[in-house]
């Protein structure tokens, strides 16, 4: 007689220590709500609804047609290389070389790739929080321990020198940090900047690491990389990619630009995961890179208007807390003030998680918990929305905080 089959088999450690991405479970359960008839408003998700760009859809055809439907080296193909080196020359007064830059899936999976390539069991990584839900996960998938560096409101979320310097010590590896921030909006200046290169030139073990993917939707009209402060390029690595300044979130496509012994690591992980990035993808890539960025002022002109909607909206509900961020399309309200308030159906919220399922199951308005981006303070929206939603969102939403006591 065959021995039976379980009918579940044990999962990895690693698997069922692992947090599921709270902004795609949000997005999932605002999906099943519509699928069920529902009008839920999805304010969770961080993905411009703007189309991807005419021409870049064409480049993408024309390399279809040109064949490019094959394998590309794993770092990337040398023709968005070498439009990834122009781009930081031109953009950012920053010189690489194509070897120092490494093409992805995705930024997400640039991040993994630092991660397994620079930390051992132990090693440190300093988050400032609010920080974006992966960078907690995949820190500890590649062995690593999460250092919180946290911040409020009042800071406009943004860690200072000797907040990061508090929390330094001899394994720390290195900072990860967004700027502009997800989930925040927050922008770090030109001096913020240089104050924590300044601070971090007593540390020469630690690495920083900018995730730059919100770079293009900037309302302040200037972005800055602690890549360009003075002695940190060889100690910085850059995050960027082509999801948001672009509309490309589908297409999949990130990179880094990092010291080359970075680049080689990441490239030999890389490797052994998924190899290079879609063909034709980067071919279209290359040319979003180089050519005229009107499509993407156009698409920030919009988020900018967005903004100061929605921060005028919900600024009339009482007892929430609104700053004004100054990049990306997210607001990072605080909403503790509800905390130990019920509803008149029993709902009772104590806390950022329960504030984000109540809004949903009351409001019909999906966001995310603050408590997944290290604030359990604030919930996040996304206004990557129309106008008319953002409205009915605000007013769903008023409505909803109205009945808690």
């Amino acid at each position: 007689m065959m021995n039976s089959i379980p009918s579940t088999l044990p999962l990895s450690r690693l698997v069922t220590d692992m947090q599921e991405s709270a902004t795609l479970k949000m997005a999932k359960m605002a999906r099943e709500l519509k699928a069920q008839g529902k009008d839920v408003i999805d304010l969770s998700l961080g993905e411009p609804d703007f189309d991807t760009p005419v021409h870049i859809k064409e480049a993408a055809k024309k390399a279809l047609d040109d064949g490019y439907t094959k394998y590309t080296p794993v770092n990337g193909l040398v023709e968005l290389r070498e439009a990834i080196v122009r781009k930081l020359a031109r953009e950012n007064d920053l010189q690489y070389t194509i070897n120092q830059i490494v093409v992805s899936n995705g930024a997400k999976q640039s991040v993994y790739n630092l991660c397994m390539a620079l930390l051992d069991p132990g090693d440190e990584v300093i988050l400032p929080a609010p920080y974006w839900v992966s960078y907690y996960e995949i820190v500890k998938m590649a062995g690593g321990v999460p250092v919180i560096a946290y911040s409020s409101i009042e800071q406009d979320f943004k860690s200072s020198p000797d907040d990061i310097e508090a929390l330094i010590s001899d394994r720390t590896k290195f900072i990860l940090y967004s700027s502009p921030c997800n989930p925040s909006g927050s922008v770090f200046s030109f001096e913020e900047l240089r104050a924590m290169a300044s601070m971090l030139q007593a540390y020469p073990h630690v690495i920083v690491v900018s995730d730059e993917i919100y770079e293009h939707i900037n309302f302040t009209q200037n972005h800055h990389s602690m890549a360009s402060m003075e002695g940190m390029k060889d100690r910085t690595v850059i995050i960027n990619g082509m999801s948001k300044g672009f509309a490309m979130t589908g297409w999949r496509l990130g990179y880094t630009a990092s010291p080359d012994w970075i680049a080689e690591a990441c490239t030999k992980i890389q490797g052994q995961v998924t190899s290079g990035a879609s063909s034709f993808g980067q071919k279209a890539a290359a040319v979003a890179l180089d050519s005229d960025l009107t499509p993407t002022h156009d698409m920030v002109k919009a988020f900018h208007t967005r903004r100061d909607l929605i921060i005028s909206l919900l600024e009339q509900i009482p007892l929430l807390l609104v700053n004004r961020p100054q990049g990306a399309f997210y607001i990072f309200p605080d909403v503790s003030a509800y905390f130990g308030r019920t509803s008149a159906n029993g709902y009772h919220v104590s806390n950022a998680d329960d504030m984000a399922l109540y809004l949903l199951a009351e409001a019909r308005v999906s966001t995310v918990s603050g408590g997944a981006f290290g604030n359990d303070k604030c919930i996040r929206l996304s206004y990557a929305t129309s106008d008319a939603k953002l409205k009915d969102a605000a007013a769903r939403i008023a409505q909803a905080l109205s009945i808690l006591n």
